[in-house]
């Protein structure tokens, strides 16, 4: 039986990813506050995606994609309702980004780094099984992006092992390797990353790249050690 993705968003990244599920042969519902805004969307889907509201795409969802601005995510899980998340994994896709313009090509978060907006999130719905993914890169490469025979890395993390194994499948689908660098804490340094990504964006308008993790084959007795 198919799989069921619920997209909590409606906008470039939700829109995105709905395409990308559906390429993949999931069945996709898109939640949103204003359906004329998918108007266009259901058209380019030939109708294959169906629209809803936030609590009926989580209610349709087996693995939901928060896929909203970050600012809004608390509101978009309230309206959604928390039951409708339980023992389901979550995919999260967004970033603490203030609406505050970039300073010096850098964007301003709202969290700090003794925090990230996951941790939050996780604990509003504690019994959602949240995995951090698809927020350190631009929509227009989240779905089986080309970079020759390079397979780009996303990081992961959350604090359940179903859940992240569920999200790798989907990422490898996706044309992604996974890193898992543990647990729901570690959004505090995968957040940021977003901030990174940015920065040869606002400089010179350079937006088609992607972050890849190199391997040594073997371990360097010295390695390891900052300093």
């Amino acid at each position: 039986m198919r799989k069921k993705v619920g997209i909590l968003g409606s906008g470039i990244v939700g829109q995105t990813l709905a395409d990308g599920f559906l390429k993949h042969g999931y069945e996709v519902m898109v939640g949103t506050r204003d359906r004329t805004k998918l108007a266009e969307w259901l058209k380019r889907s030939k109708n294959k995606g169906k629209v809803g509201s936030f609590s009926e795409t989580a209610r349709f969802a087996d693995i939901a994609v928060l896929a909203c601005k970050g600012s809004a995510a608390v509101e978009v899980l309230e309206q959604a309702g928390a039951d409708n998340f339980k023992d389901k994994t979550v995919l999260d896709a967004t970033n603490p980004i203030t609406d505050a313009p970039p300073q010096k090509s850098v964007l301003k978060f709202f969290t700090s780094l003794e925090d990230s907006l996951m941790e939050r999130l996780q604990k509003q719905v504690p019994e959602a099984r949240f995995v951090k993914a698809f927020n350190s890169v631009g929509s227009g490469l989240m779905v089986n992006p080309d970079f020759g025979r390079i397979k780009p890395t996303m990081f992961i993390c959350g604090n359940n092992a179903e859940a992240k194994k569920e999200a790798t499948e989907i990422l490898e689908k996706f044309g992604w390797e996974s890193e898992d660098m543990g647990s729901v804490e570690a959004a505090r340094a995968i957040e940021p990353l977003c901030i990174l990504w940015c920065i040869p964006g606002f400089l010179r308008n350079q937006w088609s790249h992607a972050f890849k993790l190199l391997k040594q084959s073997k371990l360097i007795k010295s390695g390891g050690r900052f300093g």
